[in-house]
């Protein structure tokens, strides 16, 4: 089952672990305070190829698009930003969104033209678009039937 996990970074899950074994052992009652290593954003990404244009997607609902920066260094593509909190009086009963400063890099196809990136934002969505090589487009088979 633990294949079917989202890929997690190791540092927060051995502390995740290792709090639950003292949770374990000494009781469960500061179980509502906050762990930092928890609480770090790191958005979701996937990469596709349409219309000979390599895509990266990476979903940022909440985030300010003028507060993220975008950056095209060599065959890396790097996407910073920041979730902050919003502070109201309400009592917070649960929560599963994280707040905090995110870094996402993501390695880029040889022979993409990092010259030529766009980037837009839509809906909490920011697509960053650039020219694919030829032979990342996909090809069509036929199939012979017999």
């Amino acid at each position: 089952m633990r294949a079917l996990m989202p890929w997690r970074p190791l540092l927060p899950t051995f502390r995740r672990e290792f709090d639950d074994l003292f949770d374990r052992f000494f009781g469960e009652e500061e179980r509502w305070l906050p762990r930092p290593l928890e609480a770090s954003m790191l958005p979701l990404v996937e990469t596709f190829v349409r219309e000979g244009e390599y895509v990266v997607r990476a979903d940022l609902p909440g985030i300010d698009p003028k507060k993220v920066e975008l950056a095209v260094e060599g065959r890396r593509l790097t996407i910073k930003g920041e979730r902050k909190e919003v502070s109201e009086d309400k009592e917070r009963h649960y929560r599963e969104v994280s707040y905090g400063r995110f870094e996402r890099m993501i390695e880029l196809p040889h022979g993409v033209d990092a010259e030529s990136v766009k980037a837009t934002y839509h809906d909490g969505v920011l697509e960053v678009t650039m020219k694919a090589p030829k032979e990342m487009s996909p090809k069509k088979v036929p199939i012979t039937v017999h």
